[in-house]
């Protein structure tokens, strides 16, 4: 086995938080080109709207699946080996996304890079997190967020260079790049010492077949759906609100950079809060009221310029950094022969929740008759569900990792 380094700049937190800037980069691409990708197809106005939201569910029901599948794959076979399998499936979908030319065929690449986009986080903090010891676990994971995050300021940036099938090409080639970084990491020898015994690895099923683990498992999930809500509706469709709020001209690609950017910050403030308090719980609370704030402030703007309007998405990136807590948490909270099934399932779970979080928005924008109160209502509803879960989840904070689940 090879010798353990505590170091926070070891090289499995810098290639673990550069592959979660890829991630990011190539999960909100498709947000932040959108509307020109869509209508350089011939698409109208009303069309970009009902496909993009057609593609976005089905990227995320690739998230969902690959989540569970990836997880299984994770505790089975290792941590490394789902790392190099999901990064080169998403990249090479990615590669070939920039060369779609009709419907079908962009809703099934961005489903198949949605299976391989799984993959990256839940590993990369599983590894890490049994790497090092407990006190630095979550100031390695807020690092990890806190730059993967810049993935889509940095598809943004290049959004406005590069036609939007290069920003594809180029996402695909960064995947590939670090590829070949990944070779010198070592496995997790925590993972190393259960790997050859007799307990069950990767069981999916064992979420399922105990009460007390299920509820554990399903508490996790719930915590995480508001921070769906604000990036998949509030903010990717942050054009359509802006419109109903009086607020003309305004651009997703641009929203979503203030978002991530903030997310950033956020990431790295609940990392060290969550230190300082020795408590993931209180910090995640914590950030559960300034996203609550920044949501409510959202919907009372009228009229205000478009300047603000980025500011309030900044607010509402900076809340969601509650993200990296909840992660942390579900990797902390179950064994080490279903650790990797956890922490990788459990945010894909959530990401493949977009879906029924729109059709919820739907449901509601059409029963209230409107677009603004549906989404508050909808967001009222996310946030209440998840403060009930994030109230009854154990607080993990310095939790010894060395045990499994029977």
């Amino acid at each position: 086995m090879n010798p353990k380094s505590t170091s926070l700049f070891q090289l499995a937190v810098i290639v673990s938080a550069m592959g979660f800037f890829v991630d990011v980069y190539d999960l909100l691409l498709f947000g932040i080109i959108r509307r020109p990708s869509l209508a350089s197809m011939g698409l109208s106005p009303e069309e970009i709207l009902s496909q993009g939201e057609l593609i976005i569910s089905v990227q995320m029901t690739g998230l969902l699946l690959g989540g569970i599948v990836w997880g299984i794959l994770g505790d089975k076979k290792g941590r490394l080996s789902v790392l190099f399998a999901s990064i080169l499936l998403y990249s090479l979908a990615n590669i070939f996304n920039g060369m779609v030319a009709t419907i079908p065929q962009y809703v099934l690449l961005r489903f198949i890079a949605g299976v391989g986009l799984a993959g990256e986080l839940g590993a990369g903090i599983t590894l890490v997190s049994e790497l090092l010891p407990a006190e630095k676990r979550g100031i390695a994971s807020a690092m990890i967020a806190s730059f993967g995050i810049l993935g889509a300021v940095t598809a943004f940036l290049l959004n406005k260079v590069f036609d939007w099938r290069t920003c594809y090409y180029i996402g695909g080639a960064m995947g590939l790049l670090l590829l070949v970084m990944r070779i010198s990491v070592h496995e997790s020898g925590l993972y190393e010492s259960v790997k050859h015994t007799n307990y069950q690895r990767g069981n999916f099923l064992m979420f399922f077949n105990n009460k007390e683990r299920f509820i554990r498992y399903m508490r996790c999930i719930l915590v995480g759906l508001p921070a769906w809500y604000v990036i998949g509706v509030l903010v990717t469709f942050s054009d359509q609100f802006g419109n109903e709020l009086g607020i003309p001209a305004i651009d997703p690609g641009k929203a979503i950079m203030y978002l991530y950017l903030a997310i950033a910050f956020g990431d790295m403030t609940v990392g060290f809060l969550s230190q300082m308090l020795k408590s993931r719980k209180k910090a995640l609370l914590i950030f559960y009221g300034i996203s609550i704030l920044f949501t409510t402030l959202y919907f009372l703007q009228r009229g205000t310029s478009p300047g603000n309007f980025y500011l309030l998405c900044g607010g509402l990136g900076y809340g969601t950094g509650f993200t990296v807590v909840y992660i942390t948490m579900s990797a902390e909270q179950f064994g080490t022969n279903l650790r990797a099934s956890a922490a990788i399932s459990i945010p894909n779970m959530v990401r493949g929740a977009l879906p029924l979080i729109i059709l919820l928005f739907k449901f509601n924008r059409k029963f209230f008759n409107s677009y603004l109160t549906g989404g508050w209502v909808t967001g009222v509803i996310l946030f209440a569900i998840g403060l009930t879960a994030a109230w009854f989840t154990e607080d993990t904070f310095g939790k010894n990792l060395d045990f499994v689940e029977t």
